[in-house]
């Protein structure tokens, strides 16, 4: 019911936002006369104001038609490269005819494991900017759960790992590729390499765990202590629902959005503070084009997706309670994951100091696991004053992140 109830309410808002957002729209628009008189961009973020109070936030796209890059303006060329029920696999590469046949040939190739964990792969937009100068990118584009209909079936914890064991091998048989795992998808990335290693199939150049729980017993945040203090049944009565007809997942148990921006917004809420009131605060300065920039930083905070119950409580129950990675008890499809018999891949790991999703030390727990990894082969980087979504956005990203990772992507070019 309570699905249902946030839908008759969003419903019952729209036409008002819909208002608000023109009113907006009018006040900043400089051909229009209401933006010239006094006091305009004040009006505009008034309304703006009240029109995202009523807003739905959809799934906003990447949007990268180009790079800027040593002076040049990069065309990009994003494609699906692979659709299935539960993820695309989105491919992003500069066009070969801006760069010529020869410099094609020498970018690694970098996957890009976004989390499913709530907000859409769109959350990691400035890593894909920043790869793309040098780089082939390819992203795991999670499908909104309340999309798929229910004759697709359900989607498990493991089947993530499935999914990203045939993208790794899909790319890797094309192009030398290093995978980059932020958040949540850190455990099935690592356990997809393992699988891979224990098959003596090929594994990735290099693989980066980037604040994630591989081991969420180390410096237990927010996060994993609501996990811990609450029975796989308690979340499954009061954190699952049904998602109503209008949607092509009708009758999908899913952990919907609503529910879970609400634990996103309590966990970081000065985040979202703090973005708002710089968009807001450029948008009454009347800098619209720098606002423009803001809005979309902030729409993507709230674009969050349905997650499948399936894969929501089986993070909970196998990750947050029963650490089954760490303790080196987790089977996937009946095979063991055991991160000692990775050998030719190089593992850098990165934490923030000041991570309040995954702490410190959590990511870190890998260089233990990975035992038959040699000690040259492994590195660690631990961001100073650095927040969990700054591993992947904003200066620290650039300037204390970024850098590791391209020396190790591209060492052997």
């Amino acid at each position: 019911m309570l699905y249902r109830f946030m839908e008759y309410q969003r419903a019952m808002f729209a036409p008002f936002a819909v208002w608000a957002a023109n009113a907006a729209s009018a006040f900043s628009d400089h051909e229009n006369p209401l933006s010239q008189i006094p006091g305009a961009p004040a009006f505009a973020t008034g309304y703006e104001m009240l029109s995202r109070l009523g807003q739905t936030y959809d799934k906003p796209g990447f949007g990268i038609a180009a790079v800027e890059h040593n002076g040049r303006v990069i065309p990009v060329v994003e494609q699906v490269v692979l659709e299935r029920a539960f993820c695309r696999l989105l491919r992003f590469a500069p066009e070969p005819v801006t760069l010529g046949a020869a410099a094609s040939h020498t970018r690694p190739a970098v996957l890009v494991c976004a989390p499913l964990a709530g907000h859409h792969a769109v959350m990691l937009r400035e890593v894909v900017e920043t790869l793309l100068p040098e780089h082939i990118v390819y992203v795991t584009d999670w499908i909104d759960a309340r999309c798929v209909p229910l004759v697709d079936g359900p989607f498990h914890l493991e089947d993530y790992v499935t999914e990203l064991q045939a993208f790794i091998r899909q790319i890797g048989a094309a192009e030398p590729l290093h995978v980059i795992a932020i958040c949540q998808a850190t455990v099935p990335a690592l356990a997809a390499v393992s699988l891979l290693a224990s098959a003596d199939e090929p594994t990735p150049r290099s693989l980066i765990l980037m604040g994630g729980p591989i081991d969420a017993r180390r410096c237990p945040t927010a996060v994993g202590k609501v996990a811990a203090d609450h029975s796989l049944a308690w979340f499954q009565q009061n954190l699952i629902y049904t998602v109503p007809d209008r949607y092509a997942g009708a009758g999908r148990k899913v952990y919907p959005n609503f529910l879970q921006l609400a634990g996103l917004i309590a966990a970081q809420p000065g985040l979202l503070v703090a973005s708002h009131w710089n968009y807001y605060l450029e948008l009454a300065l009347g800098d619209y084009e720098r606002a423009e920039a803001l809005r979309r930083i902030c729409d993507a905070h709230h674009a969050v997706l349905d997650m499948a119950a399936e894969f929501y409580l089986d993070t909970i129950q196998i990750v947050f309670q029963e650490f089954r990675l760490a303790r080196g008890n987790w089977f996937v499809q009946g095979q063991p994951v055991r991160p000692q018999d990775i050998r030719a891949t190089t593992l850098l790991t990165i934490e923030g100091d000041h991570d309040a999703i995954s702490g410190c030390g959590q990511t870190h727990a890998a260089h233990g696991l990975c035992r038959g990894i040699a000690a040259r082969d492994k590195r660690h980087v631990t961001a100073r004053r650095c927040g969990h979504y700054d591993l992947f956005s904003g200066p620290r990203w650039h300037s204390e992140i970024y850098p590791g990772i391209r020396a190790l992507t591209r060492q052997d070019i």
